[in-house]
């Protein structure tokens, strides 16, 4: 799909089949990081091969950590105490996946480093999780504008056994300093103590961070979301092999497809034993009229018949713990029996896009009224006759790409321009997408 500028979709009434899914991109590129700063090597099976993860991947490899692939799926990660390579400069593109975590790794190695990315990455604020690693005693300096990457980091001076990051803005801060924290008690032989500041939102991507944490040796304290407590020696250890479960937020589209073309459709690799907090978008579905069955790994979900005039129900919700798959609530919305209202999505101004922008202006192509605010999105569904034929534009954004697909479902014709926008997390999306057809 890479080069194709557009691709157009065909009208779908029906989908059936399993849908085995590629591996999440939160827990690969969280484990990649891991088992480079484990004691002895990582076996990770099910990783998932993407954009982001390539990014990640060779950071870690331009900073000195050996890394041997096995399949397109699965790499062996020889773990340092230390980055052999103390002064790189790292290109992290658009993944927000790498480069926070690695950033505050990096400000505690000891090095002389530049983070740089795409210009969309130059956009995505990065000043709480800099302003809480300057106030642990990390040395950072913005070589472009305020707040925002490219990145220069060189040695720290004394940490603090204390350190405060704001939680409102995007969970990822939180998750680099908890990933990092380990190398700063190493440095300063007490245990460090990490406050939120203001109202944590995604709370399960934390619970993500920890759970990967304890695999790997460190137990964190928890007291409530706005105090954690990393003890004095704390270190990483190899687990020796960890398997990456299947990507949820990707899961979300499939969820949908079932509810909307009939099914049954299976989802393989996650299910109620899953530790991403984005598999709550089965209740979503659910909720709106779907039947879901669950298994420890798999979902299964069967939906309405459009063809028959059925619609699924409205809904009025707060998606603050799940927003990336909140998207694909919003193109359900298109099928409701009323309006309906996400509440509560305000991390999407920071994402790969403007996704509160972008999805009301791709929405309003199709014919659909809707509405928005600083952190909300009111979706009116769009009558028999209403849908208006669109090319839908992408904004360099996977997750815009692979949610519109939905849009097929209507009575419309549909491009999507940019598909190979889905690299980012799951290539072979599109191919997927038309393999369920029936």
């Amino acid at each position: 799909m890479s080069g194709v500028a557009y691709l157009d979709l065909p009208h779908v009434k029906h989908v059936r089949g399993d849908v085995e899914l590629p591996g999440s991109k939160s827990i690969s590129n969280r484990v990649l990081l891991l088992a480079a700063l484990a004691l002895g090597s990582t076996r990770i099976d099910g990783l998932l091969e993407s954009d982001d993860t390539a990014v990640m991947l060779n950071a870690l490899q331009q900073l000195g950590v050996q890394v041997t692939r096995h399949t397109a799926d699965s790499v062996t990660v020889q773990g340092v105490s230390r980055f052999a390579v103390d002064q790189a400069d790292l290109f992290m593109g658009n993944a927000g996946t790498a480069i926070r975590p690695l950033t505050a790794v990096l400000a505690l190695m000891g090095g002389h480093y530049g983070l740089s990315g795409v210009p969309r990455m130059h956009e995505r604020p990065i000043r709480d999780l800099v302003d809480g690693l300057r106030d642990l005693g990390a040395n950072l300096t913005y070589t472009g504008q305020e707040g925002y990457p490219p990145l220069l980091i060189s040695p720290p001076g004394a940490l603090s056994d204390r350190v405060r990051v704001q939680g409102s803005v995007s969970s990822q801060f939180l998750t680099a300093v908890l990933m990092a924290a380990p190398l700063a008690v190493a440095r300063s032989g007490r245990p460090l103590v990490i406050e939120v500041l203001g109202e944590l939102i995604s709370k399960p991507y934390i619970d993500i961070t920890l759970n990967l944490m304890a695999r790997f040796g460190v137990q964190v304290e928890r007291n409530g979301w706005q105090q954690f407590v990393v003890p004095a020696r704390a270190a990483y250890s190899s687990p020796g092999q960890i398997y990456v479960e299947g990507d949820a937020s990707s899961a979300s589209y499939f969820l949908a497809m079932g509810a909307l073309g009939l099914g049954p459709l299976r989802v393989l690799g996650v299910g109620q034993d899953s530790i991403q907090g984005d598999v709550a978008f089965a209740d979503t579905v659910q909720a709106m009229g779907a039947h879901v069955k669950r298994d420890a790994a798999s979902l299964e979900v069967s939906g309405i018949d459009l063809a028959k005039g059925q619609r699924l129900n409205a809904f009025d919700t707060d998606f603050n713990l799940i927003p990336d798959a909140a998207m694909t609530a919003a193109m359900l919305a298109l099928f409701a029996n009323g309006p309906c209202t996400l509440r509560n999505i305000g991390s999407w101004r920071v994402k790969e896009t403007d996704r509160i922008f972008a999805m009301q202006t791709e929405l309003q192509k199709l014919g659909a009224q809707v509405q928005s605010g600083p952190d909300w999105l009111r979706v009116s569904p769009i009558e028999a006759g209403q849908w208006r034929d669109a090319s839908i534009d992408t904004y360099d954004d996977h997750r815009m790409a692979m949610c519109f697909s939905l849009a097929a479902f209507g009575q419309a014709r549909v491009r999507i321009m940019d598909p190979g926008c889905v690299s980012k997390t799951f290539p072979t999306y599109f191919e997927v997408f038309k393999g369920l057809l029936r």
